[in-house]
């Protein structure tokens, strides 16, 4: 892949009912920015998905656009690591996400 590409990092995440309006409150005001600040992620956007399977809760997806290649690997490595744990201390069994890296073409 070429080095100086635009990503996108999408985190996909399964949220309970139970717990879904604080964890968008906790995404948009705490999270996010939180993310923002590393100072690595161009632009981003939080969505919902439509049209899947939400008897468990809801499914949300933030897409956070990264420069290049470099600067990914320095989110994944200096940053991410501790941003997880947060959320996991945070909301336990609440949410599960994955991750994917994707690469714009146009």
């Amino acid at each position: 892949m070429n080095n100086l590409c635009m990503l996108i990092y999408n985190v996909t995440t399964k949220v309970s009912w139970h717990a879904q309006e604080d964890w968008v409150q906790w995404m948009i005001n705490h999270h996010i920015p939180e993310v923002l600040q590393t100072g690595l992620i161009n632009k981003y956007q939080l969505v919902r998905l439509q049209e899947v399977e939400d008897i468990d809760g809801p499914t949300f997806a933030v897409q956070y656009y990264i420069e290049n290649r470099g600067d990914y690997e320095k989110y994944l490595k200096d940053f991410a690591p501790a941003l997880r744990e947060k959320s996991l201390s945070r909301w336990g069994d609440q949410v599960i996400a994955f991750r994917t890296l994707m690469e714009v073409i146009n």
